[in-house]
């Protein structure tokens, strides 16, 4: 453990407090010159606030798909039915598919001139002309949110599924013998029992995704308003050669993402005990 995740960590934070570049890096020690600049040039460059607000967006939108497509998908599959087994089989495949796969698909389908989603549109759906959803800065955020949400709602789906079995039988067959419909079988029944998984797969999946980098790399690369702040800690790293700057973005990310965690725990906690 000290090995694969503290001497990373505390060498990542040792050196957001020093100036170092890619070039001097082997030259670099846990005891170097210490300076505050990197966090001022991390917190001061253009367009800081506006990826962090895109990082947020994006991590509270594929948290939110992801689980209720994941809720959806359990309910669907909850009851026997033929072909139940490769139907949830066949859910697992966005989330074991490689992601270099499947958002080279993704890729493909919403390409204005080859993609199917664009023909179907114009052919179907009567649009004037193609939409460049991965290109425009209209489109470009909520498509890649809704590509989070469908390549991890599987993760949602399997532990959601496992509660749902365990749910008792009886307390949906004396609903229904007292007349509840499915809409109130669902609310006061099963929500309940499901709210405890719903809260753990909150904080996991956004923990998860507000760390995300190769999705939106993979799909966009960062344009059209989807930097997010890991595409962010990478351009730093790789455009500017700027180890310092980027390490002290990853720790600005880590402290934004404790308190939004924080903050969310003691909002439900406080909930739970009133």
């Amino acid at each position: 453990m000290a090995a694969v995740i503290g001497i990373p960590i505390v060498w990542t934070v040792v050196l957001a407090f020093q100036r170092v570049r890619l070039a001097t890096l082997r030259r670099s020690g846990l005891f170097g010159e210490f300076t505050l600049s990197n966090f001022d040039r991390v917190l001061h460059t253009p367009g800081f606030a506006e990826t962090l607000w895109t990082t947020l967006l994006y991590s509270l939108g594929g948290t939110f798909g992801s689980i209720v497509i994941g809720v959806v998908a359990a309910l669907v599959v909850r009851r026997p039915f033929r072909g139940r087994t490769l139907v949830r089989a066949s859910m697992l495949l966005p989330y074991v598919a490689p992601v270099v796969a499947v958002a080279f698909v993704w890729q493909v389908m919403l390409d204005p001139q080859l993609g199917i989603v664009n023909d179907w549109g114009q052919r179907f759906l009567g649009w004037d002309a193609p939409i460049p959803f991965l290109s425009q800065d209209s489109t470009a955020l909520w498509t890649v949110i809704a590509f989070e949400a469908w390549r991890y709602f599987p993760f949602a789906f399997l532990f959601l599924l496992a509660r749902l079995q365990a749910v008792p039988v009886d307390l949906e067959e004396a609903a229904r013998v007292d007349g509840a419909t499915p809409t109130q079988r669902f609310r006061h029944i099963l929500l309940p029992q499901l709210m405890p998984v719903i809260v753990l797969l909150a904080v996991l999946r956004f923990i998860m995704t507000f760390n995300k980098f190769d999705d939106v790399y993979l799909l966009t690369g960062g344009s059209a308003g989807t930097e997010v702040v890991s595409v962010r800690v990478y351009q730093f790293l790789t455009a500017r050669t700027d180890v310092g700057a980027a390490a002290a973005q990853a720790v600005v990310l880590a402290v934004v993402l404790i308190a939004f965690v924080a903050i969310y725990l003691r909002f439900f906690t406080a909930r739970r005990e009133a």
